[in-house]
């Protein structure tokens, strides 16, 4: 190309803003637009700490208009609703947006075909979720409170599972910071005999032990069949609830659905080790809404969108430059189980598995890593 590249970048999130802190350092006068409902991050994996007053809204949510003026990005309002000419033009709700290469990096959404999923509060759909955890847990004077999740049984790595160990510690932490843990039972609930499989073998068995310690009641490996006011009932029996907090397995975005993207079976965008969209030039995508080649215990979390946006900025410019297309990505699972008090932290990639005990230090690193993370868009 001669003139500057016309990048178009589809989301807000972390994948999408790794993206755009990736691209203008590598190219000081790409034309670069970020479409995206507004121009805000939220910081969702500290939502665990909303339900017991450590973070609020106004803590979570970054307006981004400085950080896209720093980078001189240009912003549009709006929703995506479809491509057309191999990727070059994106319709939104806005009008359309052409480029020369585009970023998708719009997240993931969850599967809601559980008969009475409507019964349950899914936490990671954002901060109002936590909140409603929060008010919930507030007024209630006892009973049954239920936590679960589950996968897309259609691609096993589209699944969110480790916020879920963190809302049902922090909620016990809680109680018994609150002095009222003997009037609540707490239930933990999920299709396999081992949940939270892709952290590790020795992660599960630490888990499992750690509900055990607690009291925690579990109720492992029977098949879900539908949610009630009231109830969680499985296969294996049902789960009176009071409070149901249940994370579905994830697939991809509704809009996806008016395009000819190539799809996995559980409906992400099928990628290849570079990031590239199979089959579109000059497309790219990151984060949640792909579907990648590695381990089936290949996480979906920030860290991986971190370094998806790092492979796709570097191949995205080479290939708009007619250079080979070689950056990659090592499969990388890193994460701090936390408990509001203290973190387990979890490394694990194709050499090998660290797991650390629950240590008071992990929870304060988790802690500090949010505060250098946000500040970078502030």
């Amino acid at each position: 190309m001669t003139g500057p590249a016309r990048i178009t970048i589809l989301g807000a999130g972390f994948g999408a803003l790794s993206c755009v802190r990736e691209l203008r350092r590598r190219d000081a006068r790409a034309q670069i637009t970020v479409v995206a409902p507004r121009a805000e991050l939220h910081y969702l994996p500290s939502t665990i700490w909303i339900p017991g007053g450590l973070r609020r809204r106004e803590d979570l949510i970054v307006p981004l208009a400085p950080f896209f003026e720093r980078m001189r990005v240009r912003h549009v309002a709006a929703e995506v609703t479809g491509l057309d000419d191999g990727g070059r033009t994106v319709h939104t709700t806005g009008g359309a947006v052409g480029n020369d290469a585009l970023v998708i990096a719009t997240g993931g959404r969850f599967i809601k075909k559980l008969p009475g999923i409507e019964h349950a509060i899914t936490p990671c759909e954002g901060i109002a979720a936590a909140e409603q955890i929060r008010d919930r847990l507030r007024a209630m004077q006892g009973g049954t409170i239920a936590v679960g999740f589950a996968a897309n049984p259609q691609e096993q790595q589209a699944v969110r599972g480790g916020p879920m160990f963190e809302f049902l510690f922090g909620i016990d932490a809680q109680l018994r910071r609150e002095g009222r843990r003997e009037r609540f039972e707490l239930v933990f609930f999920n299709p396999s005999r081992e949940p939270g499989a892709r952290l590790g073998a020795k992660t599960v068995q630490g888990l499992l032990a750690e509900m055990a310690r607690r009291g925690i009641a579990t109720h492992l490996g029977h098949k879900m069949v539908r949610l009630e006011a009231d109830k969680v009932v499985t296969e294996g029996g049902e789960i009176r609830a009071d409070l149901i907090l249940f994370m579905p397995g994830m697939t991809g975005n509704a809009w996806f659905d008016a395009t000819t993207l190539p799809r996995s079976p559980g409906g992400l965008v099928r990628a290849d080790a570079q990031c590239r969209v199979e089959g579109w030039q000059h497309c790219y995508v990151v984060g949640d809404s792909g579907s990648f080649p590695g381990p089936d215990w290949a996480p979906k979390q920030a860290h991986m969108a971190d370094l998806h946006a790092r492979a796709a900025a570097q191949n995205l410019l080479d290939g708009l430059a007619g250079r080979p297309q070689q950056a990659g990505f090592v499969p990388e699972l890193a994460c701090i189980i936390d408990t509001g008090t203290h973190g387990t932290l979890v490394l694990r990639n194709p050499q090998r598995t660290l797991v650390l005990p629950p240590l008071r230090l992990m929870h304060w690193a988790k802690r500090a890593f949010e505060r250098r993370y946000l500040r970078q868009y502030r």
